[in-house]
């Protein structure tokens, strides 16, 4: 991931969850696909959620063009919460990259990579961001170390 000297409260959106009982498995910790639903829910808090509740025009008419994820440690049954720290590592006319960490303040369990591509439904295929989407994601793009 990416380093800089900016602090990540800063640029990093923090999504908070709960480990709920039907997340983990028979091996006793959070099943792997269940990863991808917390980062998914991550992703509509900060590009619906929280703009929403600003009154700010959320972002839509986005697809999912690729994901990554690394499993780091397994995440087990806890009482405290837990959260996916996201930031825009880059960002291009038409797409841009997500990056997270799922973690708490001890550890980071799962890092994971996004590719976001402006989409447009009524014409089935891909647009390019407007000047206002573009503004939106912008504030979350980590500065370059």
């Amino acid at each position: 991931m990416q380093q800089t000297d900016l602090p990540a409260t800063d640029y990093r959106h923090v999504y908070e969850f709960h480990v709920r009982f039907g997340d983990i498995d028979s091996q006793g910790h959070v099943n792997n696909v269940k990863f991808l639903g917390y980062l998914e829910d991550a992703r509509l808090e900060m590009f619906h959620g929280d703009p929403v509740r600003k009154g700010e025009q959320p972002v839509r008419g986005m697809v999912i063009s690729r994901h990554e994820i690394d499993y780091r440690r397994p995440l087990l049954p806890t009482v405290y919460p837990i959260r996916v720290e996201s930031w825009v590592t880059e960002a291009r006319a038409a797409s841009f990259t997500l990056a997270y960490e799922v973690r708490d303040d001890e550890n980071v369990y799962a890092e994971a990579v996004s590719t976001l591509v402006a989409f447009d439904p009524e014409r089935n295929r891909a647009r390019r961001f407007t000047p206002e989407e573009r503004k939106f994601i912008r504030r979350y793009t980590a500065p370059t170390a």
